[in-house]
């Protein structure tokens, strides 16, 4: 007799960012992925980062004996100096504000839940999301056996997301009770920004229903609009009554820094409270990972001016792929929805007007993954998609809008995103073939 597993991990399927990534390690040909479902960044980090792994055992790093000691559960002063630095350094004031390391982003995503939220099934406030939403928050939900509730936006067919009107939001929350809401200015998936303005609006909604306002700033300064960068720490009291002590913003390392791999993050917030009981909560996991700290420390001590160029230069490279990848759908497949480039480094793609009945993206998503190839200057090709499924939480009974939408990370150098356009078109038609035929 085997023993038995729990109903959560006997239910449990990869995320929708990376199952194709798994199932393709499993082929055996020699086609070359390009691989444009996960967000991960293949620029080189900062170089005040570059700098402290190329001395990590000079004779000033605290590693320069071999010795890797625990840090402490809040975090190296340092590290939490450099995630106060960088967003100081795009205009918002630090001062008042408590700031913690996490084990990357997710580690944040998951103490939010937890301080914020009640379990499932009992009187204590769900969480609520904007869908599509990224996928690490549903699971989090599930994972900590809480409960979500959503606001819908709907993908237009000029590549728009468009969120419900702000007294409809109003009366969802007034319904459903949420503990928190979960914003994503530079928006993953969906490549949306939510200007100063937007936020103001959403927090007096938060102000007025007493929850806590969470904003994921993964990607913030990455914007593509004119106007002013957007946050969480741009919301004053004098604009938004109320609003003090009840913010949040998660922060990582990954994207902006170019720092996938070192898997840290930070939980910064105005409300002391709740940053003591998220550093006890987080004693349960000792600390976050030391020589990472380290690597990211170096940014405590950059001064504003350069850390704005590199925002810059960071901008530039994305919009110009994006933009460039917006263009080349529209003309090799005449008819698709794909997301305006607004923000962060994602685009949806809807082929919702120009795919038969039936279509299915995680199918679709599995054929080129397992079978799809496309041959261009000799080099058989295939394409890794992130089917968009996962990025809502659909009802029983409910159409889910990720049955016929994608999401394309910009991660590839600009010679192979270059590709992806023509991959996309000559793989679904080819899968759209097939499905006539069987």
């Amino acid at each position: 007799m085997d023993p038995i597993l729990s109903k959560h991990f006997k239910s449990r399927l990869p995320s929708d960012i990376r199952c194709a990534q798994i199932e393709f390690q499993k082929r055996e040909d020699k086609v070359d992925a390009i691989d444009v479902a996960i967000g991960n960044v293949s620029l080189p980090m900062h170089p005040a980062m570059q700098k402290r792994i190329r001395n990590i055992t000079s004779e000033s790093s605290p590693f320069r004996e071999g010795v890797v000691r625990y840090t402490p559960t809040v975090g190296s002063e340092e590290t939490n100096k450099a995630f106060l630095n960088v967003i100081a350094a795009s205009g918002f004031d630090t001062n008042h504000l408590y700031s913690m390391i996490t084990d990357g982003g997710s580690g944040a995503m998951e103490l939010v839940v937890l301080g914020c939220c009640g379990p499932a099934g009992s009187k204590e406030s769900p969480l609520m999301v904007i869908e599509p939403v990224y996928t690490n928050y549903i699971s989090m939900v599930k994972r900590t056996g809480r409960q979500s509730v959503k606001i819908r936006r709907i993908l237009q067919e000029n590549g728009k997301f468009t969120l419900p009107e702000y007294s409809v939001i109003d009366e969802m929350m007034r319904i459903h009770n949420p503990g928190a809401l979960v914003v994503i200015p530079y928006d993953n998936p969906a490549g949306q920004f939510y200007d100063h303005l937007s936020m103001v609006e959403l927090a007096k909604l938060c102000v007025k229903h007493n929850l806590w306002m969470v904003s994921d700033e993964a990607y913030r300064e990455l914007y593509y609009t004119k106007g002013r960068a957007s946050s969480i720490w741009g919301l004053t009291e004098k604009e938004v009554p109320g609003i003090l002590g009840r913010r949040i913003s998660i922060e990582t390392t990954s994207k902006v820094w170019n720092a996938c791999g070192l898997r840290i993050g930070a939980l910064i917030t105005d409300n002391y409270e709740f940053h003591e009981k998220a550093v006890f909560e987080a004693t349960a996991n000792l600390c976050p990972p030391a020589i990472a700290q380290y690597v990211f420390g170096g940014l405590a001590h950059e001064p504003h001016d350069r850390l704005q160029q590199w925002f810059s230069k960071q901008r530039k490279y994305y919009q110009e792929i994006g933009g460039n990848l917006q263009d080349e759908f529209h003309e090799m497949l005449p008819g698709v929805i794909i997301s305006s480039p607004d923000a962060a480094i994602y685009s949806v793609v809807d082929v919702r007007n120009i795919a038969k009945p039936g279509f299915n993206a995680t199918d679709f998503v599995m054929y080129c993954t397992k079978e799809g190839k496309v041959t261009l200057d000799d080099t058989d090709y295939t394409l890794l998609v992130a089917p968009m499924k996962g990025f809502y939480s659909s009802e029983i009974g409910e159409r889910n809008p990720g049955n016929t939408q994608m999401r394309i990370a910009y991660v590839e150098t600009p010679q192979r995103m270059k590709l992806v356009p023509e991959l996309f078109a000559r793989l679904f038609l080819e899968f759209e073939h097939k499905r006539k035929d069987q």
